[in-house]
């Protein structure tokens, strides 16, 4: 095997792992076999080491690898990040020298901004306040979005934090606190995705996938200009009159003759379509108005639809809130118009039992359940990028018309969000 087959399967088998490792539980890829390959890594298989080592040491072995794989996974430290930050600054001192003398003025300034982007909303991403709940900041987080009565209930207490969970917030066991909004815990960044830095993290993944594609751009052409000195008729697309020994052997010499460039550019052409693709379920998360630990929650009543578990009633609007456990007034344009509620034996619930009014609705698909968290596309994004921004004024009425399958493509209020979003493009 040459080598430059040995650098293709090492970095291919980089890429697939770390798709396989971090993003196996994404709830896209359940019932798939990425899904299957990632329970196998952090259950199947240590299940067997584990029973191996019960027979053989009593168990001492992986007692002791257990206190570190739970430091590693559980605890708060920068590893990946390290890893991450040496992936991006060794693959430019190995690729840059190789490209530069090839780029023009303006490849230089497009190329220079390409490559300090990424380090910018990567500090940004792992420094700025993810959006801790603390008592000091407790009443803002309560006040940016209502309860939706469906994934998120009043009441509802961090026995860690010791404190009212907010709308939305989750308690991180990795930084062993509550994050308002959270979307994840993201081990690239050593900090979770949550209010305070979406939108960081938003700008993180576009740099980095515009970087890995721009350098595999690069790349290809700085290799096919190397091949075209040996054969001026080379082509990065084989010619249809060519052999296949004869396209390899160019392109080889054109990867091998900077093994830098070479390398660095197979790379960025396997984890590109990653990152990409990465991004691109986030803004997918935005367009649907939620989050990655909401759209699992959504997973789960799903289940429970599909077992004919769930349960909707109407909430009226005019119901009074309990101040104790619900913010009086929020900057969220609207309010929960049911109570969605599951049961253990698939009957409905007694109709003096629970919030709401009228009779209980069996619920079987998660399009017949309103998401008062998704305002439409645009406003979705002005709310991730311009944090507190007020969609409605104190005092501020909500309008029954604005119910999912009700709403207007413009509703009354929300349109400033979206002028604001048209007067930056």
């Amino acid at each position: 095997m040459g080598a430059l087959a040995q650098i293709a399967l090492g970095v291919l088998a980089i890429s697939f792992m770390t798709l396989v490792a971090f993003f196996g539980r994404l709830p896209a890829l359940r019932h798939t076999p990425i899904a299957w390959m990632h329970r196998a890594i952090w259950v199947y298989i240590p299940s067997a080491i584990l029973a191996v080592d019960q027979r053989l040491t009593s168990g001492r072995f992986t007692t002791g690898l257990g206190r570190f794989g739970s430091y590693v996974m559980y605890d708060r430290h920068p590893t990946v990040l390290i890893f991450f930050l040496l992936l991006l600054s060794v693959g430019e001192y190995m690729y840059v020298p190789g490209v530069w003398p090839h780029f023009s003025f303006l490849h230089k300034f497009f190329g220079s901004i390409s490559i300090i982007l990424p380090y910018l909303f990567l500090y940004l991403s792992a420094h700025s306040d993810p959006g801790v709940v603390t008592p000091a900041s407790h009443a803002r987080c309560m006040s940016h979005y209502p309860y939706d009565f469906a994934l998120f209930h009043p009441g509802q207490m961090c026995r860690t934090c010791v404190l009212l969970k907010p709308p939305r917030s989750k308690h991180c066991s990795v930084c062993k606190r509550c994050v308002h909004k959270m979307d994840h815990h993201c081990v690239f960044i050593n900090n979770c995705v949550g209010y305070g830095n979406q939108h960081w993290f938003i700008l993180l993944l576009l740099s980095t996938a515009i970087l890995t594609l721009y350098g595999a751009v690069m790349g290809l052409g700085v290799i096919g200009d190397t091949a075209r000195t040996r054969n001026p008729s080379f082509a990065l697309w084989k010619p249809a009159n060519w052999s296949w020994r004869e396209y390899i052997v160019l392109l080889t010499f054109g990867i091998q003759y900077d093994v830098g460039v070479g390398s660095v550019t197979l790379l960025t052409l396997m984890t590109s379509p990653l990152v990409w693709g990465l991004l691109g379920y986030h803004i997918y998360l935005i367009y649907c108005g939620t989050t990655t630990n909401e759209s699992m929650k959504w997973q789960d009543w799903q289940m429970e639809m599909d077992e004919g578990y769930a349960f909707k009633r109407t909430l009226p609007l005019d119901r009074v809130k309990d101040p104790r456990h619900e913010a009086p007034w929020t900057r969220w344009p609207v309010e929960s118009v049911q109570v969605l509620v599951r049961t253990e034996d698939g009957t409905p619930p007694a109709s003096n039992s629970g919030m709401g009014v009228g009779e209980w609705e069996r619920v079987w698909r998660l399009r017949d359940v309103e998401n008062l968290y998704d305002l439409g596309f645009w406003d979705n994004l002005v709310d991730v990028f311009v944090p507190n921004y007020p969609f409605r004024e104190a005092g501020e009425v909500v309008n029954a018309d604005l119910e999912r399958g009700k709403r207007s493509k413009k509703p009354p209020k929300a349109p400033r969000a979206s002028s604001l979003v048209a007067a930056a493009t």
